[in-house]
């Protein structure tokens, strides 16, 4: 997500403390926001895709998923 995405969501999260928020940019921070958690979740993903575990041998295992 590129800063001047970032920089909106800050502004409409002061604008929301301050004085409110009208419908359309209730609705603009919703998706906003929804972009970059999808963008964290991403990175967070291949960083965590990246990591080996290595035992008292050195044997390297890949970090395996749980999705229970």
């Amino acid at each position: 997500m590129d800063l001047k995405k970032i920089a909106r969501i800050n502004e409409l999260a002061k604008k929301h403390k301050e004085q409110g928020l009208t419908p359309e940019e209730t609705a603009e921070r919703q998706t906003l926001r929804e972009a970059y958690i999808a963008g964290f979740r991403n990175s967070l993903t291949s960083h965590l895709e990246n990591i080996y575990l290595v035992d008292e041998d050195g044997n390297k295992e890949k970090l395996k998923r749980n999705d229970s």
